[in-house]
């Protein structure tokens, strides 16, 4: 493995967890649509999921808020944002693992989540991170390897000397590799990939 000079780090699932996300698709856009459309709680919250079922998660507007907005009429997400702030919350050793590494490393964040979702999601830990990029808002594709090769060309390092570590097989570990980042894959929930980390404690123990 070359110097590493940078460490890249996913967003929600890695750093953040879901609570946030949760609250904005599966509580809260429901309870809106069945304000508006007069249909009991539970059964928006069936209705919504089979409509982002049909989109699923290989597509741009799976992760669109705008777009989900406006497919169920519901107006402006900003104030609905704003009312899930406070369900922003973090993996107990990501304050931890951040602290000791920032001191040797640059650290980043490369995620798939709108800047509109991204930036209330990092609120807490922003001031540990040079750089924020953005796929879906920047370049408008998913976390793909031109993604990758879009964030060493903007900070002007060497794939070679960049770690990325994300919970996604396919967007922080494949396609990060194929982009010529040393990546690690985070499995919290105990997939058991082979290589796996469990947590970001043990990614320490591949640096030092």
């Amino acid at each position: 493995m070359s110097r590493i000079e940078v460490i890249s780090f996913d967003a929600e699932g890695t750093l953040v967890t879901p609570d946030f996300s949760q609250a904005i698709w599966h509580e809260t856009i429901p309870a809106l649509y069945a304000g508006k459309n007069g249909v009991e709680l539970a059964e928006a919250k069936k209705i919504v999921a089979q409509e982002y079922n049909k989109v699923g998660d290989q597509r741009l507007e799976w992760y669109d808020i705008k777009y989900w907005f406006r497919y169920f009429q519901l107006g402006s997400p900003e104030l609905a944002i704003q009312r899930c702030q406070a369900k922003v919350c973090y993996y107990p050793e990501v304050m931890e693992v951040l602290s000791s590494l920032r001191g040797q490393y640059k650290l980043i964040i490369a995620s798939g989540t709108p800047s509109e979702l991204l930036e209330p999601q990092l609120q807490g830990i922003k001031g540990y991170f040079i750089h924020t990029f953005s796929s879906t808002s920047l370049l408008n594709q998913l976390k793909t390897p031109k993604f990758y090769a879009y964030v060493c060309e903007s900070i002007r390092v060497n794939p070679a000397q960049i770690v990325h570590v994300g919970d996604n097989w396919q967007f922080d570990f494949l396609n990060s590799s194929q982009a010529g980042i040393n990546a690690f894959h985070l499995d919290r929930v105990g997939n058991n990939q082979q290589g796996s980390l469990a947590n970001l404690t043990e990614l320490k123990s591949h640096l030092f």
